[in-house]
């Protein structure tokens, strides 16, 4: 195994041959843009990294990795589309720089693409892809469907949430260990459980990310530190101040949230001493642990070496452990 930047590299390579020039020309160029915009490249990093944890050459899947990645942007392009993004990673959206329709219709061509992609595989590497990626693919859609729903309701629990963001992040984190596997000709065991230990850390990224995006540094996360909070999104921290906080303490959130005259610093400071006082911070920051534990405890029953084990533990640990 490489380390992650040595498989970022070599993945950038193979996308640069991908993102073409081809016609018509108002079709592809929004695709090469969002392709191109940069980003952590977290999921082909890792369905490269598992195809060389079972035995096999990283190059090999290169087109199932580049299918995770198209398929990840498409979803980016439409969700923007949805939340009318004015950004994407500081850049302007696809729908801003072009236009509504062809933001549509650019991810569409995006969902087919990443299809494509497997029928570079024999027929039952290509059956197993494919398989694999419908099911994704569908609880990703499934997930941000639930996202919208939860704007518009004041009941949401946490059972609901993490089973949210277990599906519009955790599952393709998941699958792309999966395919990693698959295209290794790992045992179906092995296949199920990479998918169980990329799913648990799914959601512990996830719910770092929510950690983060309230008590993040700006100079390092990347995104507005408190953008959560000014969108008055339930996201764990919000839920479990509802849970653990005292009456006060909940009436005060959900006033503050719903408070349209605050300053959007006082709002932010506000809030975030709630999450604080009520123990809804540490509660948060204990979750992205237990749901990494939960991870470490699949790579147990794997079949690969000690050595193996300790790389992928240490690749959770960083993620566990990130400010960005």
């Amino acid at each position: 195994m490489q380390n992650i930047e040595v498989y970022q590299n070599s993945f950038i390579s193979y996308l640069e041959g991908f993102t073409v020039d081809k016609e018509p020309k108002n079709l592809y160029e929004p695709i090469n843009y969002i392709l191109k915009l940069g980003g952590k490249r977290l999921r082909p990093v890792l369905t490269l990294m598992t195809t060389e944890v079972f035995g096999e050459k990283a190059t090999e899947a290169m087109n199932a990795a580049l299918a995770v990645e198209v398929f990840h942007n498409f979803s980016l392009v439409h969700d923007d589309i949805m939340d009318d993004a004015p950004l994407r990673r500081g850049k302007e959206t696809v729908h801003e720089k072009w236009d509504l329709n062809t933001g549509i219709l650019s991810g569409d061509a995006m969902l087919i693409l990443a299809y494509q992609l497997f029928e570079n595989y024999d027929s039952q590497t290509f059956q197993a892809l494919a398989k694999l990626f419908s099911k994704t693919a569908l609880e990703v859609c499934e997930g941000q469907q639930y996202d919208i729903d939860f704007e518009t309701r004041n009941d949401v629990t946490i059972p609901e949430y993490l089973q949210m963001i277990e599906y519009k992040t955790a599952v393709l984190v998941g699958a792309a260990m999966k395919m990693g596997a698959i295209v290794a000709e790992a045992s179906n065991e092995d296949q199920n459980a990479i998918y169980d230990f990329g799913r648990y850390l799914g959601i512990a990224f996830q719910l770092q990310d929510d950690y983060l995006d309230a008590f993040g540094n700006p100079e390092t996360f990347g995104k507005q530190v408190g953008g959560d909070i000014l969108e008055n999104k339930k996201t764990y921290l919000y839920l479990k101040t509802l849970e653990l906080g005292s009456k006060s303490e909940q009436s005060s959130l959900i006033e503050t949230m719903s408070d349209t005259s605050i300053l959007d610093e006082n709002k932010v400071d506000k809030v975030k001493g709630l999450f604080n006082n009520s123990g809804a911070s540490n509660a948060t920051q204990s979750a992205v642990k237990d749901y990494t534990d939960k991870a470490f405890t699949v790579l147990e029953a794997l079949n690969i070496s000690e050595d193996k084990k300790q790389l992928l533990r240490l690749f959770g640990e960083q993620l566990m452990n990130r400010r960005m």
